[in-house]
């Protein structure tokens, strides 16, 4: 068995400490992230959306930024 050795002042500054199997981890996460079902006028709204999207892609009118400050 390993031993791990952390300073109690971290764990105390950060409010305490969880220890959980990636497994566990892995479904806490995945759980956190909202799932959203569309349908009728709003999923085709959206299907349009991203087709435009994937157009101005393909022919280069989009750009790469770091923050949105970069859009001004």
């Amino acid at each position: 068995m390993n031993t791990i050795t952390l300073p109690k002042e971290k764990i105390e500054k950060a409010g305490g400490l969880v220890i959980l199997p990636i497994e566990e981890y892995e479904k806490l996460r995945q759980a956190s992230v909202p799932t959203y079902y569309l349908s009728g006028k709003e999923a085709e709204e959206l299907d349009k959306l991203v087709e435009q999207g994937l157009k101005d892609h393909k022919t280069g009118k989009t750009r790469k930024i770091k923050s949105l400050s970069d859009l001004d």
